[in-house]
Order: C-alpha cells, then structure tokens, then sequence
C-alpha cells in the first residue's frame, strides 16, 4: 500500500478546472481487494455473483426485526468489492475494511481463530498485552454504545457478573464490558471492548489515537479481517478523530477509481481525505461555486449509525420515475431511507422501484446487436443483462435524484457494465418492503459511487456527490 500524506494549507488543480484548497487535512489510500490474489474467485462471473450475493446479504440482515436482534455490523464478507485502509495498533500495521454501514474499529487478536474461512485472507492476528492495552468498564460509555440497545449501565454490570451490593453503590468501575455478539451476512464475530493507541500513518509527524476504543475478537465466522468503521456512531474512527483532532474528524470524503471488476483498473489506491477543504469549480463564465450536489442526512433511531438520505427518483434516458415514500423519509417507526454504505457492493432498490428502472432502461435500450444475455444473468446474479457487440447498443442517461433537488448523473459504467462480450445492469431488487419486517428502504452501493467524490459532511448533517477522476485526484494531492 502506498504511503500516506498529511496535507497542510496548499492548492491542487483537478480536471475539469476544480480548484482545491486543502488545511490540516489529512489524506489516506484506500486499497481495493481485487488488487490482491484471490484464486477461489478466478473469473469476472465468480466476482460478480459473490458481489451480488454479499450485497443482498447486507441488505436482508438490516430487515430483520433489527430491535430484536444482537447488534448488527454490516461487513464484507468476500472479495472483489472492499476497501481496506491501513493503520497501526501498538507497533504492529493493520489492514481493515472502510465501512460507513458499520460504527466500530475492530481488529482480529491472538489467538485468534476464524471459522469457515478457507480461502480467505490470513494476516497476523494483533498481540496485544497489558502494558499497552486497558479494558473498557461496564459502566462506560463506549460499553453501552456496543451494547445497544441495551442502555441501561446496571443491565451491563449484572452482565459482567458485578456483585448486587456493588451495583447499588455505583462501585462497578473495575469490572470489565461484557463481549459483544456482530452478526452480519453469512458470519458474526465475538469480541471485548479495549482502550489503546492507534496511529494513523503520515509522512511526518504520526498521528497518534490515545485511548482509542476498538473491538478485539477472538473468534469470527467467516470474517479474518478486521474493520474501520466510519459510521455515525460514537465507536467510529471519525467520531473518535474528532475528539483529539476536532479539524479531522468533522468531515471525510472518498473518491473510488473505477474498476469493472478488473484488477488492473485498481492499481492506484482511491484516495480518502479526513477533514474539511473547500471545493471551488470555476465555470467558464468565471464565476465560483462548490461542485457538490449535495442532500441531507435522515436520522433514524432504529439506525443511528447509518448516513440515511432521501431519494425522489430516478430518471432513465428523459422518463423520470418517482421514489416510493419510503425511500424519501424516514417514518415515525424509523424505517425508510436510502443508506449510502462504501461496504456493499450494488444498489439495492425495492421491487417496485427496481423494476420500474429495469423496464424503462430495457425498452430505451438500443437493440442492434443486443440481446438479453440469460446464463450470465443466471451466473452472476444479476439481471436484466445483455450480450452486446461495439457501439450497437445506445445506453440511455441514469441520473439519480436526492432530497433537496440534488441530482447526481451516473457515469455509464456505473450502470452497463460491458465486459467480454455482455453488459449487467448492476442494481439489485431488495424485494417487497412490507414483507421485509423495517428497516432502510434501499442501499447506496460503491459500485454506483465509482468516479464520485463522496463527502459526508458529518457537522452539516449532509451527504454530497461530485464527478471526480479518481486515480488523477490522487496523483495530484500525491504532488501537492
């Protein structure tokens, strides 16, 4: 992975005349998995159908009458369509998957066993020891955020087997959180709450986390790896950035280089920048602005860690075709809502929605030279699809358009995915929403966010879009 940078009070020219000004902002390279070796997933159609099959995975576990189930993370669970970002837990570096669907930093520690993981990646677990770490006390804070919805600290302490008498006295500080229970997709993972040093890594000088909370696992099903979750909670890496280094932790943004699945397209690392800069795009009648199309961000306290926005609609070629309710509020039971979520792969649309879009998109589809392609549909899990020859085949326009009259126009391949001979419509039907038991109406997938800087502004309470070169955006801020 390439070194990072911390950026201090400079000006970087993007394409598209986009004037950047960036101060004590802090930048970091985000490494797509397809860049490593993975020979279980030897072929596009084997990528494509563990992408498809993760993404639906995520979203059917957020469905499931979420208040009566242990807390839920929402991690990758095969190669092909992560992010991994390094940073280093007492001395030793650790790579994690980025997630905004999730709110916890957590690492796998020795001894440390992973069942059902043949296949998969193996780094060394993290030894810690306890010179260098400390546990987190069931009366704490941090206890009861991994906890929840268990809010009250006395459930915690008789949890931890806290004596009566020391209950009833408030004198339960020496006794350590319980382990937490993750489950996410087809894996889940135990582990213990503990306070250490975390180091994001810079050119000079370190960046140095004292009394960072993260989990530490033990065991895991189907999971090695750990994960840096971004999401609203007071667990994340930017919520906890925020308090030592209030400048970076107030807004982070990513830019994802496009790949179509396709190894080589991912040499670059797609760059992460914590902090807030100001965006300038100078139009040619000279006047400034900020390039961001940006909507806000719904709060839902069946999910308070997710970045939820509304959605109105979505427009194909000139047809705009509205959003269900749910997808433009959160309601009063806290369902609703569009989740923007860097860990899952392909947007997730309802039933309706969805197939609204594919119908329109399938009949403005140019059909000289393409025809509906079956087996790879079959194959890859993902439908409709077209086998396509050249130029034969005119795509129609994809815009997507956010609460607040945002309107974010999708980059062809982020939506006809040409390649060896055939094109996937990569979005996915997230089935019928009242048979789905609550929770957000649809995701927000990283395939969609491709050649986007995506800023979550996390003090202005909104989520913005912005057409980007991805891999030249790193070079330039690389130069700066």
């Amino acid at each position: 992975m390439a070194s990072s940078l911390l950026l201090v009070g400079f000006i970087i020219t993007f394409p598209c005349l986009v004037s950047v000004s960036l101060s004590e902002t802090l930048l970091l390279p985000l490494t797509h998995s397809l860049s490593q070796a993975h020979p279980q997933f030897n072929s596009t159609h084997h990528l494509l159908r563990a992408a498809s099959a993760r993404s639906a995975a995520r979203f059917r576990l957020r469905h499931r009458h979420q208040r009566h189930l242990p807390r839920q993370a929402s991690l990758p669970l095969s190669p092909g369509s992560d992010y991994t970002l390094s940073l280093t837990l007492h001395s030793q570096a650790v790579s994690l998957y980025m997630d905004t669907g999730s709110d916890l930093v957590w690492v796998p520690c020795s001894p440390f066993t992973c069942i059902l993981c043949d296949g998969k990646p193996k780094p060394a677990p993290v030894a810690l020891n306890s010179s260098s770490t400390s546990d987190v006390t069931c009366k704490s804070s941090a206890c009861r955020a991994v906890h929840s919805p268990l809010s009250s600290s006395s459930d915690l302490c008789a949890m931890a087997r806290c004596p009566l008498e020391d209950i009833e006295i408030s004198d339960c500080a020496a006794y350590q959180c319980p382990q937490f229970y993750y489950a996410y997709g087809d894996g889940s993972l135990v582990g213990r709450l503990k306070k250490g040093i975390v180091t994001i890594p810079t050119s000079s000088p370190p960046l140095v986390l004292r009394n960072f909370t993260f989990g530490c696992a033990h065991t895991a099903l189907g999971e090695p790896l750990g994960v840096a979750g971004f999401g609203r909670g007071p667990l994340s890496l930017p919520a906890q950035l925020a308090e030592s280094s209030p400048q970076l932790g107030a807004q982070f943004s990513y830019c994802l280089v496009s790949h179509s699945f396709d190894a080589d397209r991912v040499r670059r690392p797609s760059p992460l920048i914590l902090g807030r800069y100001d965006v300038t795009e100078k139009s040619s009648e000279g006047k400034g602005g900020s390039d961001f199309a940006y909507t806000p961000m719904l709060d839902s306290p069946n999910s308070p860690h997710f970045y939820s926005v509304g959605l109105e609609g979505i427009s194909v070629g000139r047809r705009f075709i509205p959003a269900p309710e749910n997808l433009r509020r959160i309601d009063g039971r806290g369902d609703g809502g569009v989740v923007v979520d860097s860990g899952t792969t392909f947007t997730m649309l309802p039933s309706g929605l969805f197939g609204a879009v594919a119908a329109e998109f399938d009949s403005q589809l140019g059909r000289v030279n393409s025809r509906r392609a079956r087996a790879v549909e079959d194959n890859t899990g993902l439908s409709p699809c077209y086998y396509v020859d050249g130029a034969g085949a005119r795509v129609p326009d994809v815009e997507f358009r956010f609460a607040g009259g945002s309107g974010v126009a999708m980059p062809r391949g982020n939506y006809f995915y040409e390649g060896g001979g055939w094109a996937p419509f990569p979005m996915m039907d997230g089935g019928d929403p009242t048979e789905m038991g609550g929770g957000p109406g649809a995701t927000l997938g990283n395939y969609q966010q491709q050649g986007f800087e995506v800023v979550y502004d996390l003090e202005g309470r909104r989520v913005g879009f912005a057409r980007r070169q991805c891999a030249s955006m790193w070079d330039s801020l690389r130069q700066g």
